[in-house]
């Protein structure tokens, strides 16, 4: 397998003026849907006490962030933009999927672009910020995430593990019928990938193949001496939805046999509460720093005119995560618009 490696992009400067530092709404209920046509949420619970939120404009031209001492103030809290697709070359169409994260004292997005000239050559890349504050200072781009092969590849996401770090992928993989599988490999720095490059899981039940046979954007949660990986499947329709990966919290992740999939999905749309096509999620932990809290999209129709890409009204909904007595995740279903159960008071 390939070793990745980055070629040096140019600085992106961020404009300090009129960024909001956040509604700071404490008492505030949460609601459903928290972020309207914000695709592929993310959020990042910080050390200074706030959420941290990107996902993906309906545009596909650019990067946003919010930020929040809590969960309900991300709805009104002022948007930045922090970076945006170029006018030609490599990263100037599909802006997907951006997750932020801190590592060793320093801020990166991951997010997905193509060329003007080819829009679905989609690779993933890097930015990075050295600021303590993410809205301020210089967003570099640090280039592209190389994989062992040059295919379409999207939502990459990070985490560590026994002091390793990883990152775990999508990616189309030559010579199989599947749009995609989610993959996963060690990191040497956060944008570099050492070591084998493993194959998770492919689509390989019906449910994963309606539309399209895709497994994509992985998230990943530890609890109860397990590590969770959930990927989303489908197309982007009502028939997304997601899968499940379970690995022991001591082996080798990248041993074979070291993850089990369920054999269902784990969480899908549902026509009491009217959601639809729930997926691309990550996870949080609520304001009483317990909670384990459950974020993704979903629409609030089933039937859609043209490509599901083109509708914009994939909306950030977040709910709590239940736990089974085996220890794996309990998602429910996903809950109806309107007031979500109580996730915490807020942080001081």
């Amino acid at each position: 397998m390939l070793k990745g490696a980055l070629a040096l992009g140019a600085a992106a400067a961020v404009p300090t003026a009129g960024l909001a530092h956040a509604d700071e709404q404490a008492g505030r209920a949460v609601g459903n849907p928290l972020v309207r046509q914000r695709a592929d949420p993310h959020i990042h619970g910080h050390t200074d006490g706030r959420y941290y939120f990107t996902a993906t404009a309906p545009e596909y031209d650019r990067i946003i962030l919010r930020r929040s001492r809590t969960l309900a103030g991300l709805s009104a809290a002022e948007e930045a933009v922090v970076w945006r697709r170029h006018t030609g070359g490599d990263m100037a169409a599909h802006i997907w999927a951006p997750e932020i994260h801190h590592i060793n004292g320093v801020w990166y997005v991951y997010f997905a672009a193509a060329p003007a000239d080819d829009v679905w050559k989609i690779r993933m890349w890097v930015l990075e910020n050295r600021n303590a504050d993410p809205f301020r200072g210089t967003w570099t781009e640090r280039g592209r995430i190389v994989t062992a092969w040059d295919t379409f590849s999207l939502d990459a996401t990070t985490f560590t593990h026994r002091g390793a770090r990883y990152l775990a992928w999508a990616q189309h993989e030559p010579t199989t019928d599947s749009n995609t599988g989610v993959f996963l490999s060690r990191m040497s720095s956060p944008w570099t990938l050492t070591g084998p490059q493993v194959r998770l899981t492919t689509p390989e039940y019906d449910w994963e193949r309606i539309g399209f046979k895709v497994n994509e954007g992985p998230s990943v949660i530890r609890r109860n001496g397990r590590i969770c990986m959930t990927y989303s499947a489908s197309a982007t329709d009502a028939n997304y939805c997601l899968g499940l990966l379970t690995a022991a919290d001591n082996v080798d992740l990248l041993a074979p046999g070291a993850w089990a999939k369920s054999p269902a999905p784990v969480f899908t749309s549902n026509d009491t509460t009217g959601q639809y096509g729930p997926g691309h999620n990550s996870f949080t932990v609520a304001e009483d720093g317990r909670t384990d809290v459950l974020v993704y999209h979903a629409r609030q129709y089933k039937e859609i005119t043209g490509d599901p890409l083109h509708d914009p009204n994939r909306h950030t909904r977040i709910q709590r995560l239940g736990w089974k007595p085996d220890g794996t995740p309990d998602f429910g279903v996903p809950v109806a618009d309107g007031p979500v159960c109580p996730l915490g008071k807020g942080r001081a």
